[in-house]
């Protein structure tokens, strides 16, 4: 089952990188950098100081989190083990498995984090519940 996933199988993608004097590029491609097609893309941007994003875990989904502009921490936990990401490089990728609770933290000013999804929106897809959470991941929750 997808909720097998540990926090060890969550990593940084290095994606391919083009530096140029006029500017550099970051390209991401379906089943090239990233291993599943993308369904959806959105971008969480005016975030206001101290504000937390995420807060969740999904049971199909996965994600691939780029800071575009700015930085900010991507917080991961599978039940057991918890992991913290600074994400600061726009040609770099946070790649969260399916099953694994995620809070984004600590946003820069003028930060934009863009979010590529396995899958469209489903809210059945969605524990927003740690406790309900950790059920999921059959931990017992006292």
């Amino acid at each position: 089952m997808n909720h097998k996933y540990k926090i060890s199988d969550c990593n940084i993608i290095t994606l391919s990188p083009i530096h140029n004097r006029s500017g550099n590029i970051a390209i991401i491609e379906n089943r090239i950098h990233i291993p599943f097609d993308v369904k959806r893309v959105y971008w969480l941007y005016d975030v206001p100081a101290g504000a937390e994003r995420g807060g969740h875990a999904h049971r199909q989904l996965e994600q691939l989190i780029v800071a575009v502009s700015g930085s900010f921490d991507v917080r991961i936990c599978d039940g057991r083990d918890k992991k913290t990401e600074t994400l600061r490089q726009p040609f770099q990728a946070f790649h969260i498995k399916q099953g694994i609770w995620r809070d984004i933290v600590n946003f820069s000013s003028g930060s934009v984090c863009l979010v590529l999804a396995s899958e469209k929106y489903f809210e059945a897809d969605y524990i927003r519940d740690y406790d309900d959470f950790l059920e999921y991941r059959g931990i017992t929750v006292r």
